[in-house]
């Protein structure tokens, strides 16, 4: 139902923070982005349950090419995006809703944590960065992270980027206490 200009794929994967890595694997953070036609560039649109519905098979589409691209089980998510200038920022978040989410969740291999997230709206080449957070309880503090994603001919003013992310561990050398992973199922899920 959307018309996908583009996708963008972003994969970070970081050994060593200050010199130093940690017992864990490399950190790796993966960002797929969407370039959509906006549908509603130019006017107000008062129901937008048309970009909701949308979501379902973009978001399944995007979340299983991140998965693939993270190549480990994902223990963060997030998800964001920029409406171009064109468009209402009400735009990309209808591309957010629940029905993103719960393919974004699916793919993640469940996941029962608030998806945290980011939208506004931007020009092409516009950063925006877009949070990650532990995927089964929100409050462990060592998957408070984030990526940044910048496309330098997206958005146009016609156009949402939509972004699916996820990571693979939390922070290397984390070290603030708080919330342990080990201890954090079911602490603060959805369910």
């Amino acid at each position: 139902m959307l018309n996908v200009r583009k996708w963008v794929a972003l994969i970070e994967e970081i050994h060593t923070e200050m010199g130093r890595g940690d017992a864990g694997p490399p950190l790796r953070k993966v960002a797929v982005c969407a370039v959509v036609r906006n549908p509603h560039a130019g006017r107000f649109v008062e129901d937008l349950s048309d970009l909701v519905a949308a979501s379902e098979p973009l978001g399944d589409e995007m979340s299983r090419r991140a998965a693939a691209a993270l190549g480990d089980p994902a223990e963060s998510y997030g998800k964001g995006g920029l409406v171009g200038t064109n468009g209402d920022q009400e735009h990309i978040n209808a591309l957010l809703t629940t029905v993103f989410g719960d393919v974004l969740r699916k793919h993640a291999g469940g996941g029962t944590a608030w998806i945290p997230s980011m939208t506004k709206r931007g020009g092409a080449g516009a950063s925006i960065d877009i949070p990650l957070a532990y995927k089964d309880a929100l409050y462990v503090r060592s998957h408070y992270d984030g990526i940044t994603v910048a496309i330098a001919d997206a958005p146009g003013p016609d156009e949402i980027v939509v972004i699916a992310a996820y990571a693979n561990r939390g922070r290397l050398n984390a070290r603030l206490g708080g919330l342990a992973k080990a201890d954090a199922k079911g602490r603060d899920g959805l369910r």
